[in-house]
C-alpha cells in the first residue's frame, strides 16, 4: 500500500453537490493547500433508525452514480488516488454504531441477516464503481461498532465484495476499537478513526500497535481530526463540544497527533477529516470552529507533514 497523504472531501454531500465547478474547484484548493495525493470520497446513505434493516441508498437525495463517477474521474485527472468509501447514517440522529439487532433471531423483531442483505446490495452498488473506475482502496464499513462482533456476516460481506472489487479492502473501525475486531484477516488493510486526546496518543498508539503487529497488515487512519475549538485537543471526537473558536488549539493537536505517529513506521496515512465540497470564504476561516481545515493554522501544518513525509 502506498504511504496515504489523505484528505475526506464532500462528507454529507447531498446529491448534485458534487457535479458543480465550486466542487471541483474545492478539491483542486485541497490538494493543493493540503499537499495530499489521496482523497476519500464519502457517499452517505440513511436507514430511518438504529433498528431499520434498509438502507436507503437509492433515495434521491443520495449522490448521482454520474456525479460520483465525475468527482473521481477528476481527482485522479489532477493527480489524486483514490478511497471510495459508502457510509451509512440514521435518519434521526443516531449515531451509526448503535445500529443494532438481537444476537439470537426472534420473530416480529428486526434481524441482522435482514440488515446486512440490504448492506451487501449497497456495498455491491459501490464495489463496481471503485472497480470501474480503478479507486486504489475501497471502504466496506465506517465506525459500526455494534456490527463489528457480527464476524460470519463480515466475512461473506467481503468474499462477496471482492467478486465485484478487486483492489485493496479496509474496514474503519471506530476508536479505542482495533482491538475489538476479530476479522482482520479477512481484509486487506487495517483502518481506524484516530480522535485521540492530544495528551494520549502514545499510549494509544502503542496499543494499535499490538494490533498490526499480530495481524501483519498495512495500518492507517481513516479518519483523523479535531475541530478549532477551545478544549477539543482533549476531546476530538466530541463535534458537539461547546467551546471558544480556536484554531491553536486544532493546530497544536495536529501537530502532536503527526510528531506521535511520524515515529511509527507502521502508521501508513491519514484521511484527515475534513474538507468540504462547498467551501467557506476564505476570510470566514476565523468564524469556523468544526474540523474544516481550509485556509486554518491547520491546513499550513498538514500540508508541510505530507510534503516532507518520506
Amino acid at each position: 500500500m502506498d504511504y496515504v497523504k489523505g484528505i475526506t472531501f464532500g462528507f454529507m454531500s447531498k446529491r448534485g453537490e458534487w457535479a458543480t465547478e465550486e466542487a471541483r474547484e474545492s478539491l483542486r484548493l485541497m490538494k493543493e493547500g493540503c499537499g495530499a495525493d489521496h482523497v476519500i470520497l464519502p457517499i452517505v446513505a440513511e436507514q430511518d433508525t438504529a433498528q431499520s434493516i434498509e438502507i436507503n441508498w437509492r433515495r434521491e437525495t443520495v449522490l448521482s452514480d454520474e456525479e460520483v463517477v465525475g468527482m473521481i474521474d477528476y481527482a485522479k485527472e489532477i493527480g489524486l488516488k483514490v478511497i471510495l468509501k459508502p457510509m451509512v447514517n440514521v435518519s434521526d440522529g443516531t449515531w451509526r454504531a448503535h445500529i443494532n439487532f438481537f444476537d439470537h433471531d426472534v420473530p416480529c423483531e428486526p434481524k441482522w441477516h435482514e440488515w446486512f442483505a440490504s448492506y451487501t446490495e449497497y456495498l455491491m452498488h459501490y464495489a463496481a464503481i471503485a472497480q470501474r473506475t480503478a479507486c486504489e482502496i475501497f471502504v466496506i464499513g465506517c465506525e459500526l461498532v455494534n456490527t463489528d462482533r457480527r464476524e460470519n456476516e463480515w466475512r461473506m460481506l467481503i468474499k462477496e465484495v471482492r467478486t465485484a472489487y478487486q483492489g485493496a479492502i479496509t474496514y474503519n473501525c471506530d476508536k479505542y476499537q482495533e482491538s475489538n475486531v476479530t476479522w482482520w484477516d479477512a481484509v486487506d488493510v487495517i483502518s481506524s478513526s484516530g480522535y485521540y486526546p492530544i495528551d494520549k496518543w502514545e499510549q494509544e498508539l502503542d496499543r494499535i500497535e499490538a494490533v498490526v503487529l499480530k495481524e501483519k497488515k498495512p495500518f492507517f487512519f481513516c479518519e483523523a481530526g479535531c475541530p478549532s475549538r477551545a478544549g477539543s485537543e482533549y476531546l476530538p471526537n466530541d463535534w458537539s463540544m461547546a467551546g471558544e473558536i480556536n484554531q491553536e488549539s486544532q493546530a497544536a493537536w495536529y501537530a502532536a497527533m503527526f510528531s506521535a505517529c511520524e515515529k511509527r513506521n507502521w502508521v501508513e496515512g491519514f484521511g484527515l477529516w475534513d474538507w468540504k465540497a462547498t467551501l467557506y470564504k476564505k476570510d470566514q476561516a476565523k468564524f469556523d470552529d468544526d474540523y474544516a481545515l481550509y485556509n486554518k493554522l491547520s491546513e499550513g501544518i498538514v500540508k508541510n507533514y505530507y510534503e516532507n513525509i518520506e
